[in-house]
């Protein structure tokens, strides 16, 4: 159940409102692919994740019946193209489910199941980059050291 749900949520995030444009196979792995997008989907469950070109995804899913946030991972190929839609093939599911993608926005979508486009995901991505701050690549002054080292010649030796 966990792995269709994240099947759904991320193969959707492969998006139907007015005014939205429906997207083919191709120009939906350019909007989607190896961005990252929040997601929630009709029946409450949420996250956010990363589709890759490669069909594989990761990410976090929370049930709407859950209270825990789980990591999920869908190797690679699980995410395809057939029939210019993207479908999920997906152990244990007797079938390979399909998704309507449909652009809402600069940065989000909607994922729909065809033929059910009441199960959809609405998926909203950040329209900024996060760039590195010069304070992350500032050298630190190490201070003693603790761990695995805390009884080495090397950390004995600092501490003098």
């Amino acid at each position: 159940m966990l792995r269709t749900a994240m099947a759904i949520a991320a193969t959707a995030a492969a998006v139907s409102t007015a005014g939205a444009q429906v997207l083919n196979a191709e120009a939906s792995r350019d909007f989607i692919a190896g961005k990252f997008f929040y997601y929630k989907c009709f029946d409450g469950t949420t996250g956010a994740g990363r589709i890759f070109n490669d069909g594989s995804a990761i990410g976090t899913l929370k049930s709407s019946n859950r209270a825990q946030v789980r990591n999920v991972a869908l190797p690679v190929g699980t995410i395809s193209v057939k029939n210019d839609r993207f479908c999920a093939s997906l152990k244990g599911l007797y079938f390979e489910p399909c998704f309507t993608v449909t652009k809402t926005g600069p940065n989000s979508f909607r994922g729909s199941i065809n033929g059910m486009s009441f199960m959809s995901c609405e998926f909203t991505g950040s329209p900024r980059t996060v760039i590195a701050s010069s304070a992350a690549t500032t050298p630190r002054k190490r201070g003693p050291r603790t761990g695995i080292l805390a009884g080495s010649a090397e950390a004995k030796e600092a501490k003098q």
